[in-house]
Formats: C-alpha cells, sequence, structure tokens
C-alpha cells in the first residue's frame, strides 16, 4: 500500500527550515505535480513535503462511498500524514509550524486527517474537498485546532465534491476549535484558483 519512503522532499532542508507544508495530491497526479504548486506560494525558509500514493490514488472510489469501500487505500494514506506529522515533530518543530494542504482527492485525505487529529496547526489548505464518508461521521473527529486558520475552497458546481459536504466541512472544523474560511466559487472549474493562492500566502505570511 502507500508507503512513506516515497515521500518527496523539496524546499529548505528540513534542519534549516522554520517550518513544514505537507502537499498532498489529487487522484491521478503525483508528489511532483503538487511540489509545482509552491512556484506560486510564499515557501521561502520551509521544508515542503508531498507524499506519494501508490498508483497515483490515494483510495479507489468517491471520498463520498462508503469508507469500507475505499479501504485499506483510506487508513494506509491517513496513516502516512499521521507518521510524517510525528517524524516532523520529532525533528523538533512545533505543531504550529506545520501546515497541510491537498487538492481534490488529497484535499479529502487532508480534510479529514486534519478532523481526526484536531491541534494546534500554521494552517490548513483544502483546495476542492471536504471531509470523507458516506455520511458525516462526527463521533470520530476529535481535539481542538485552538483557533488554527483552516481555508475550503471549491466550485459550487464541482463535478467531484458537492457543495454541501464543503459546508458540511466548515461546521466540522469550526466546532473542533478552528478559524474557518469558506470560499466558494460559482460556477467554476475542478481547479486551483487566484483567491485561492492569495489566501494561502496570506495565511502564510502572517507566520
Amino acid at each position: 500500500m502507500h508507503n512513506i519512503n516515497n515521500t518527496v522532499w523539496a524546499g529548505q532542508p528540513l534542519a534549516q527550515a522554520k517550518r513544514v507544508l505537507i502537499m498532498t495530491h489529487g487522484r491521478g497526479a503525483s508528489a511532483q505535480s503538487i511540489l509545482s504548486l509552491a512556484a506560486e506560494l510564499n515557501v521561502e525558509n520551509t521544508a515542503l513535503v508531498a507524499p506519494q500514493a501508490t498508483g497515483n490514488t490515494w483510495y479507489p472510489y468517491s471520498f463520498l462511498a462508503p469508507e469500507n469501500q475505499n479501504e485499506p487505500g483510506l487508513s494506509a494514506g491517513l496513516q502516512v500524514l499521521s507518521q510524517l506529522v510525528e517524524d516532523i515533530k520529532r525533528q523538533g518543530f512545533d505543531s504550529r509550524q506545520i501546515y497541510l494542504l491537498g487538492f481534490s482527492q488529497g484535499a479529502c485525505l487532508t480534510a479529514e486527517f486534519a478532523a481526526r487529529n484536531a491541534q494546534p496547526l500554521g494552517g490548513v489548505f483544502i483546495l476542492s474537498g471536504g471531509v470523507i464518508g458516506d455520511s458525516i461521521k462526527t463521533e470520530r473527529y476529535s481535539g481542538d485546532f485552538e483557533g488554527t486558520p483552516i481555508f475550503l475552497g471549491c466550485s459550487d458546481v464541482d463535478s467531484h465534491v458537492p457543495l454541501h459536504r464543503v459546508q458540511d466541512s466548515t461546521e466540522v472544523f469550526k466546532n473542533l476549535g478552528a478559524n474557518v474560511t469558506e470560499r466558494i466559487y460559482p460556477n467554476a472549474p475542478h481547479s486551483v484558483f487566484q483567491d485561492e493562492i492569495n489566501h494561502i500566502n496570506q495565511v502564510l505570511n502572517q507566520a
């Protein structure tokens, strides 16, 4: 299944970095493709970490499918993110020096990981995604983001991500103590938008 050893590292070496941005790619994409987004981000003094899904897919079906249909990929992907965060902390980083970003399937994996492990982070950026499952299962979400800035952006007509799941995910994060910004883009494609880049840089610049 997914292997943490396939993770691609870029940006500042961890030993010199002041913070870490974990970037999670979407279905059919790659670690290298999500890392290319960093060219538009304010990532000076930042170590960039991009886990790579086996077969370029974290789990086989829609994120709205019953979870058991998406196993073992789903659990393996969540485990990779968990292991990366713990490894980075062991290198001496505080959780507030860790940022999470994901697009599409990677956004869903990022959202689900963050909600299950709510803790103070530098920021969480969920681009066209939401928490995973055929329904919202709040009983598995716990912890406290303690005001962590969390951004959710998505088109209102995204064929992969229904608007109601973005809105429900916003409520999940608010209830876990996050400072949530939700941006819905009318009649837009399934893509990363300049407004999202601007907002991410705004959060990064505050560090």
